[in-house]
């Protein structure tokens, strides 16, 4: 039988990297998933344009807080039209699991807050 959830899921929801809040974020992004009842707010420091800093906060399921964590360890040190075009494919394949079909939208929470906030910031 093979596991539900990778090691690399579990070690990111067991340990989440960059877990926490910024003093004074450049970006903040929080989505919520009505469906289940997670919820992530995610917080960047810019350099110019490149991720200087992020962090991450929420609760959630295993999925969610393990795909955040991946997230903010794919962003960091990137260049924020880099982050715009990460593909859904990108983070649900970084979680190394059979992510079904009904859990999708919690691994993908994360990205979709992280878009939403690179969208209002681009707008002001």
């Amino acid at each position: 039988m093979t596991a539900l959830y990778s090691e690399i899921l579990l070690d990111h929801f067991r340990h989440p990297r960059n877990y926490g809040s910024l003093a004074a974020p450049d970006i903040t992004c929080e989505d919520f998933n009505p469906l289940c009842g997670d919820r992530i707010k995610i917080e960047l420091n810019l350099k110019h344009t490149v991720v200087e800093d992020v962090r991450f906060r929420g609760d959630g399921c295993a999925i969610s807080v393990a795909a955040a964590s991946l997230l903010t360890e794919l962003i960091a040190g990137v260049d924020i039209k880099e982050v715009e075009a990460i593909p859904d494919e990108r983070l649900i394949s970084a979680l190394e699991s059979d992510i079904k079909p009904a859990r999708v939208q919690c691994a993908l929470l994360p990205l979709q807050a992280l878009r939403t906030g690179l969208r209002d910031h681009k707008g002001q």
